[in-house]
């Protein structure tokens, strides 16, 4: 099993104007003849990069990667207050997947996503079914309050110190609600300093709670200052808003996706990400498979190895004919 294929350079980038004032960036790679794939970031607000390129075999896939609306190189960004999120949604990051699609001429293609892009990419795959040739799914999450309840609150119990100094941060009158929310208040504050060192404590909390993963180090993109407010301000605003679904509205529409070959792959290291919401989805999903991996976390260990070798799977599935 390889752990990744050598890195790659798009062959073709562009920017697509999906309304409001946003602007998406999208780049492909590999073969313009391969299966056609797709990939979503997590975050939300991570952005797309060089490292997730070289999971798609470039002899064979056409693998489209995107920066979601108000993150990396799509604009505008969502650094600021000054960036209005009224129209940064599940539901608009949906339409901007089909839409660019539909730019590039694609019919179907393989969906794949990590972390929060498991969660944007079941639900594409629930609007847009006959769109989806396959899907892998690194990271499972499903959107579900609990989910963001577990990291922002009850993760506390694993790392009680560090949650102290991160909830301190919100005012101390709104410590027992939404974390999420009152951050989100902080983040969009008239003073930069005080967005900036939210953002900062922000970050530090991810950081923290994927920690227990094998080989972790701190991330790197967190001493970016403009980084860390995007990622801040769109984390804060999906979870403070129950990331715009109803809750256990994945899972009450996973019969959609009962044809739909998929392999999930999680870390039972990944405490940030508890294996019971890939365990339930995998329940419900005739013909998915779940590879549950004991050396790693929230990434880490076997966990790149196995991404690459899950789209190494399904890379003949509907496999166009070569251009003339």
């Amino acid at each position: 099993m390889i752990d990744r294929y050598p890195p790659v350079e798009p062959y073709e980038t562009g920017v697509l104007e999906v309304g409001d004032g946003n602007v998406l960036y999208w780049e492909t790679v590999g073969n313009p003849d391969g299966t056609p794939a797709v990939y979503l970031h997590g975050g939300p607000g991570g952005g797309s990069g060089p490292g997730p390129r070289r999971h798609f075999d470039p002899t064979a896939y056409r693998a489209v990667l995107l920066d979601q609306r108000g993150c990396g190189r799509s604009r505008p960004l969502a650094d600021t207050p000054q960036t209005d999120l009224a129209t940064n949604t599940t539901a608009h990051l949906v339409a901007d997947i089909e839409a660019l699609r539909e730019h590039l001429g694609i019919d179907r293609w393989v969906v794949f996503g990590v972390s929060w892009g498991v969660t944007l990419a079941l639900v594409y795959a629930q609007a847009h079914p006959e769109r989806v040739i396959a899907m892998v799914l690194g990271a499972v999450t499903s959107g579900n309050r609990r989910e963001s309840e577990w990291i922002t609150r009850d993760m506390g119990r694993v790392f009680p110190q560090e949650w102290e100094a991160f909830a301190a941060q919100v005012p101390a009158a709104e410590r027992g609600g939404d974390l999420a929310a009152g951050y989100a208040r902080l983040l969009a504050d008239p003073d930069p300093r005080v967005r900036d060192e939210a953002a900062r404590a922000w970050c530090v909390w991810e950081d923290t709670h994927v920690s227990l993963m094998p080989g972790w180090t701190p991330s790197p993109r967190y001493t970016d200052p403009t980084f860390r407010s995007v990622f801040a301000r769109l984390v804060t605003h999906y979870w403070s808003h129950g990331c715009f679904l109803a809750d256990g509205q994945v899972l009450a529409a996973m019969p959609r996706l009962a044809g739909i070959p998929a392999i999930l792959i999680h870390g039972r290291y990944d405490v940030s990400g508890p294996a019971d919401v890939a365990w339930e989805l995998h329940r419900v999903w005739p013909g998915s498979e779940l590879i549950l991996l004991d050396d790693a976390g929230h990434g880490g260990g076997s966990f790149g190895p196995q991404l690459t070798a899950a789209l190494d799977c399904f890379v003949q599935l509907d496999r166009p004919s070569p251009a003339n």
